[in-house]
């Protein structure tokens, strides 16, 4: 590997005010948890060992993934490697029981393959979060984990039934919950991992969070929050861990590849969108994955940019393509075609 590809991934930006740093490059575990096709064991634990090999030392991963697969796998692998020498983070607001019905693999609108035998009960109450957390602490083998995220808060997700959860956030003790572990060192930042911005900036008005996991809403594709929750989390000192650069698939090999959305099939206008930003990378002769991958990084709110894989080949494609020289000439005619903000910040040469 060379010294600029190391130093693009391996450099470090602070996680808010807290004593606390990830690099430019870390993992995403939803993959690893069988997120719309299978793996096994040994893929995944091959996986974290090529993030590890690339530099990679900020690992994020959740409950949901895989029904607590993703943490057990996770896990096994990372108590392999010295414990002051990464960062971790998982989410809470969901608590797993036993399933009490088959897995219907014909209907699994999450689009996990071959999880685990558990169900979701959403719980963001103070005794939910807790119970949560230990639960991760338990399925991780690893008692210090450092970002603790409330997972999936907002309109989107829960529609009517959010103000519901939101109330057991503010008046059940949720946020209080958050607060009490990160004032004891149980863990060393909080925050949200959502898809929504409006979901950051509501939380951001009503506690101290450090740090944000937004899925998408600031990608190549869309920069739906550059005017609203970008300059607010700069100016509160909030970072951004930038997930879903790919927005779930259609950014990583273009409209040949995968054609997925946010989670769903790509519409029509989508794809044409897409269509027209891959013609402009191919005639810079970079790879639309590395324009998406280096994108969202250069904005100085944005602390990591977190990147998903199913193998190591996956992974070592995705340090390449962060890693990837690109022209400024790409950026400009982006630009000049409306297909980028004007106003959003581009990498350098």
């Amino acid at each position: 590997m060379t010294d600029a590809v190391q130093s693009n991934v391996t450099q470090r930006r602070k996680i808010g005010v807290r004593d606390l740093a990830v690099t430019g490059l870390s993992l995403g575990t939803a993959p690893l948890g069988g997120l719309y096709r299978d793996l096994s064991d040994d893929d995944a634990h091959a996986t974290i060992d090529a993030a590890w090999r690339a530099g990679v030392r900020y690992f994020d991963t959740a409950p949901h993934y895989g029904n607590t697969l993703a943490e057990h796998r996770l896990g096994h692998a990372l108590r392999h490697y010295p414990r002051d020498q990464y960062v971790l983070s998982t989410k809470v607001g969901r608590r797993f029981v036993p399933r009490k019905t088959p897995f219907d693999a014909a209907h699994n609108p999450e689009g996990w393959q071959n999880p685990l035998p558990f169900e979701a009960i959403y719980d963001y109450t103070y005794d939910g979060i807790l119970r949560s957390f230990e639960d991760s602490q338990q399925r991780l083998g690893i008692v210090e984990i450092d970002i603790l995220l409330i997972h999936d808060i907002g309109r989107v997700t829960h529609g009517e039934r959010n103000a519901h959860y939101w109330n057991q956030l503010m008046q059940g003790g949720g946020f209080r919950a958050l607060d009490e572990l990160r004032g004891s060192g149980a863990v060393k930042a909080v925050g949200l991992g959502v898809n929504e911005g409006a979901a950051i900036l509501e939380a951001m008005d009503a506690f101290d969070i450090d740090c944000a996991l937004l899925a998408g809403r600031y990608t190549l594709l869309e920069q739906t929050t550059l005017a609203d929750l970008l300059p607010a989390c700069e100016k509160r000192g909030v970072s951004i861990l930038l997930g879903g650069a790919f927005n779930s698939g259609i950014l990583a090999r273009g409209v040949e590849g995968d054609l997925k959305f946010n989670y769903g099939a790509a519409p029509p206008d989508i794809i044409d969108r897409v269509a027209r930003i891959e013609r402009v990378c191919k005639a810079h002769n970079v790879p639309i994955a590395a324009a998406a991958l280096q994108f969202p990084y250069a904005h100085p709110a944005v602390a990591t940019v977190l990147t998903g894989a199913r193998s190591a080949d996956e992974l070592r494609e995705n340090v390449a393509s962060f890693s990837r020289p690109i022209p400024p000439t790409l950026w400009s005619e982006l630009r000049e075609q409306g297909l980028l903000d004007a106003s959003a910040p581009v990498p350098s040469s």
